[in-house]
């Protein structure tokens, strides 16, 4: 664990703190919540600490609190987290190891890790990414959850302190450099015109499935270069080439013994004559 913050640099350091604390206040507002709304202590608590995640708990105890069932409030955050399905075949180099330790890393994976993780060019890096931001946001947010249950109604309608806002906008952070990339940027406008095109006809958390289609539309590279070592194909394209000129190079040097050899039989075949 002490070995994790010294792989990653200090941006990355500083961005995971921020999502922490971003984390911390919408954990304090959900177990003020739903205290406030009439549950039971350790409701919030179990939650956060079997399910960890913010969204289907929020959509969990919203459907409770609004007269819904168990197995109603189940089926809506199975459905908000059928999305981090393909988290985990993005993350999966970084959950080799043990059964245990997959699984562990299993119950880590939210949008945040993985976003932390894909971040990462080097494997060793992503490990350390996925790990660290995973270990400090399941501490801090059920630390932050039982801190807001506790207090209860003194928080009160969460809504009027924008603390509701604060969670959106760290994911919005995280995903900005991203969208340099012309594929990215084209696979997230449609997706967000999907989304917002069906927000008003289907269950809240089904958008978010939606804006998969997006994936359709983000296209390949030009030209299909592949990465070589985990590089982007521009730079593999100049390790191909500085490959190339280092082999022309040693080709031309191997063949500088030849040659000079080759201009000086001329002269031992005279001398061999004069011998003679």
């Amino acid at each position: 664990m002490r070995s994790l913050p010294r792989t990653l640099e200090r941006a990355t350091l500083r961005d995971i703190a921020l999502v922490c604390l971003a984390d911390a206040l919408v954990g304090a507002s959900f177990g003020a919540v739903s205290v406030s709304g009439g549950l039971p202590l350790w409701v919030p608590i179990a939650l956060s600490v079997l399910v960890f995640a913010g969204g289907s708990q929020f959509a969990a105890v919203g459907v409770v609190l609004s007269g819904g069932g168990a197995l109603a409030a189940v089926a809506t955050g199975l459905v908000l987290n059928a999305r981090l399905l393909p988290f985990g075949f993005t993350v999966a180099d970084v959950l080799d190891g043990p059964r245990w330790r997959r699984l562990v890393g299993a119950q880590l994976i939210t949008d945040e890790t993985a976003a932390f993780a894909l971040q990462q060019g080097e494997p060793r890096r992503r490990r350390a990414a996925f790990w660290l931001c995973g270990i400090a946001l399941y501490v801090v947010w059920n630390v932050s959850v039982l801190l807001g249950a506790l207090a209860g109604g003194l928080i009160g309608d969460t809504d009027a302190l924008g603390l509701d806002a604060a969670f959106p906008a760290v994911l919005l952070a995280l995903v900005l450099p991203s969208l340099a990339d012309r594929h990215a940027r084209t696979a997230a406008v449609v997706g967000a015109v999907v989304a917002v095109a069906v927000t008003p006809f289907v269950p809240a958390g089904l958008p978010v499935l939606f804006a998969l289609v997006g994936l359709l539309f983000a296209g390949r590279p030009a030209g299909g270069a592949e990465a070589v070592d985990g590089a982007r194909p521009s730079e593999a394209a100049e390790a191909a080439e500085a490959a190339e000129a280092e082999k022309a190079a040693k080709s031309a040097k191997s063949a500088e013994p030849a040659e000079s050899e080759r201009s000086t039989e001329p002269a031992k075949s005279a001398q061999r004559e004069q011998v003679r």
